[in-house]
């Protein structure tokens, strides 16, 4: 009698509810390598180029499913800074579903978090416009 074995993939999906079951794993979306870089430039010199900066920060974000960065996939509706340098920032997902619904928005802080002189920053997901392709 021969034996088969079954496989299974184990997606991002599976990946998220483990680490959510674990509070002790973090599940990232962004290179830790690349974070620290961010993490020791210097603070910016004024709102310009600290704007520069964030979307500089987010593109370090990778869709877990689709391996291009949140910038360019056009999730980010909109990156407000106060002058107390508070960041806020309105964005979107590709589905309502999307397995990292949770997640994502909380990785965008922490990459907008590690820039010099940021004091805080929050991002609110919307679903209105809804994401399309173009």
């Amino acid at each position: 009698m021969t034996e088969t074995k079954k496989t299974t993939e184990y997606t991002m999906a599976d990946a998220l509810r483990d680490a959510r079951a674990n509070a002790a794993v973090e599940v990232t979306m962004v290179d830790p390598a690349a974070l620290e870089v961010l993490k020791q430039q210097p603070k910016p010199e004024n709102i310009e180029d600290l704007k520069e900066k964030i979307v500089e920060a987010i593109r370090l974000v990778k869709d877990p499913e689709i391996p291009v960065n949140l910038y360019d996939l056009g999730l980010i509706y909109n990156v407000d800074v106060d002058e107390d340098w508070n960041v806020s920032i309105t964005m979107t997902l590709t589905a309502p579903a999307c397995p990292v619904a949770e997640e994502m928005p909380r990785q965008v802080e922490n990459v907008v978090k590690a820039i010099q002189g940021v004091h805080q920053a929050k991002a609110d997901l919307v679903w209105d416009p809804p994401w399309d392709k173009s």
